[in-house]
C-alpha cells in the first residue's frame, strides 16, 4: 500500500518550507519512526520521521526545493521487512567430480532490481541495465547507482580511431574563461530562514520610527569579577561565567525602571509587559536565531549562562525548537563576538527595543582628570520612538552602563 510523506505543521504563520538533507534514499528500508528528511523552516529546522515501516519508492522533491505545508515529497510503500544481510559465499568453489560429458552453459545472471530513477539515467544514457551494479538493499540498483556507472563511462576515454594522418590546421582560438575572468555569478534562492528575516527587517523599518542612541561602557569591574570567581563558578555551577548574564541581569533592571521599552504597539494601544522575556541573539547552522530566556527576571546567573550556552550549541545543530522562538519583550545582540566595534541594531517586530553589545577595546578614557586605559565597549539601543522617548532611552542605557560598571549594584539592587 502506498503512502505519501508530505510535509507537516511547521507552526503558526509558516506555510512555506525547504527540503532539507534527505536521511534515506529511494530503494532504502525505513522503520517506523525513523527519521527520512530534515525540514528547514524560517525558525528553525526539524526532522520527518517515517509514519510506518516500509520502502522510500519514491522522491518527489530534492533537497533544496521549497515546499508548502500539506504537500507531498515523497512515497513510501507500506509494509514488508527490513532486507537480511546475504550468506557469506565459500572463498573456495568446491570441486566438481571429472566427466567426459560436456559443460552445461552457464545459467544467465539475474538482474537486480532497477528503481525507476535508476533506469530512467540509464536509458536516458542508452546503457544497459546489467551494466549498473546496485549498492542498495538486497543488491538493487539507486539512482546513485546508475549516475555512478554513466559518469565512469563518460570519463572512460575512447580508444584512438585509425584515421590517416591529416595535414596540419592551426589551432582554434581558446575561448575566454569566466574563472580567468573573476566576473562569475551564482544565483541562490533564499532560504525560508532569510526571507523571514528580509521581510520582517524591511517592515520593522517601514513601519515602526526607529532610533538609536550610543552609551560606553568600562569593563573594568565586569573582567575582575570573573577573573576572581571564573573557577569557582565553573566547578559549582558546572559552566562559564561569561559577559551575557551581566548584561541580561542589568537589562532586566532596566526594562523595570523604563517599561515602555519592554512594551509593544498594538493598534491605538500599547501593551506595557510585566516579565521579561528577553531573546539572545545566537548564530545558527542557517543564519541568525533568537530564542528566548523565558522570565529572565527570575533567572540566576548560573540559570542564564547554562541557557544561553545550550541554545548556542543547539542552534549549530539546527535543533531549537520553534516554541523556543516565539514571543520575546526585548532583545539583546552581541556583535562583539565577530568583532563589531560599532553598530545599530534593528527591532525585531512588535518588540520595540534591542541592545546591541559590541567589542571590548583597550581606550583611553579620562577618569578623574587623569588618562587612563581602560577596557571599553560601545553600547547601542535601537528603540520605537512612537512609544519610548528619547529621555527613556538615554535613561535605559545609563542604567545599563551603571549595573555594568557596578556589578554589585545588580545584587543589592539600587
Amino acid at each position: 500500500m502506498s503512502l505519501n510523506l508530505t510535509v507537516p505543521e511547521a507552526g503558526e504563520s509558516i506555510t512555506e518550507v525547504r527540503v532539507g538533507k534527505w536521511r534515506k534514499a529511494e530503494g532504502d528500508f525505513v522503520r517506523v519512526d525513523e527519521v527520512v528528511v530534515e525540514i528547514e523552516t524560517d525558525k528553525a529546522a526539524m526532522e520527518l520521521p517515517a509514519p510506518t515501516s516500509g520502502t522510500l519508492v519514491k522522491i518527489i522533491k530534492a533537497e533544496g526545493a521549497d515546499a508548502t505545508v500539506g504537500e507531498v515529497i515523497a512515497v513510501m510503500e507500506e509494509g514488508g521487512e527490513a532486507p537480511e544481510a546475504a550468506p557469506a559465499k565459500p572463498s573456495v568453489a568446491p570441486q566438481q567430480p571429472e566427466s567426459d560429458a560436456p559443460e552445461p552453459a552457464p545459467e544467465k545472471p539475474v538482474a537486480p532490481h532497477v528503481m525507476p530513477s535508476a533506469r530512467r539515467v540509464l536509458s536516458q544514457a542508452d546503457m544497459p541495465v546489467a551494466d549498473a551494479e546496485g549498492t542498495g538493499p538486497g543488491g538493487r540498483v539507486l539512482k546513485e547507482d546508475a549516475e555512478r556507472t554513466v559518469q565512469a563511462k563518460v570519463s572512460k576515454p575512447a580508444p584512438p580511431a585509425a584515421t590517416p594522418p591529416a595535414a596540419p590546421t592551426p589551432p582554434p582560438p581558446r575561448p575566454a574563461s569566466a574563472t580567468a575572468s573573476g566576473r562569475e555569478e551564482e544565483v541562490v534562492s533564499m532560504t525560508p530562514l532569510r526571507k523571514v528575516i528580509a521581510r520582517n527587517l524591511v517592515s520593522a523599518q517601514q513601519t515602526a520610527a526607529l532610533l538609536t542612541t550610543f552609551n560606553e561602557v568600562d569593563m573594568s569591574a565586569v573582567i575582575e569579577l570573573r577573573k576572581r570567581y571564573r573557577d569557582a563558578f565553573q566547578e559549582r555551577h558546572g559552566v562559564k561565567l561569561g559577559f551575557m548574564s551581566f548584561f541580561v541581569k542589568a537589562c532586566v533592571d532596566a526594562l523595570q525602571a523604563v517599561p515602555g521599552v519592554n512594551a509593544r504597539v498594538e493598534g491605538t494601544n500599547i501593551v506595557y509587559r510585566k516579565y521579561q522575556d528577553i531573546g539572545i541573539a545566537v548564530g545558527g547552522g542557517h543564519g541568525l536565531v533568537v530564542p528566548i530566556l523565558r522570565n529572565a527576571e527570575a533567572m540566576t546567573f548560573a540559570d542564564i549562562e547554562r541557557a544561553i550556552t545550550d541554545f548556542a550549541t543547539r542552534a549549530l545543530q539546527n535543533r531549537i525548537e520553534l516554541s523556543e522562538l516565539r514571543g520575546g519583550t526585548f532583545t539583546i545582540s552581541n556583535g562583539g563576538i565577530y568583532g563589531s566595534m560599532l553598530s545599530t541594531p534593528i527591532v525585531n517586530p512588535p518588540q520595540s527595543g534591542i541592545l546591541g553589545m559590541h567589542a571590548i577595546q583597550q581606550r583611553p578614557v579620562a577618569i578623574e582628570g587623569e588618562v587612563v586605559i581602560r577596557p571599553m565597549m560601545y553600547v547601542a539601543l535601537t528603540y520605537d520612538h512612537r512609544i519610548v522617548d528619547g529621555r527613556e532611552a538615554v535613561t535605559f542605557l545609563k542604567r545599563i552602563k551603571e549595573l555594568v560598571e557596578q556589578p554589585e549594584r545588580i545584587w543589592l539592587q539600587v
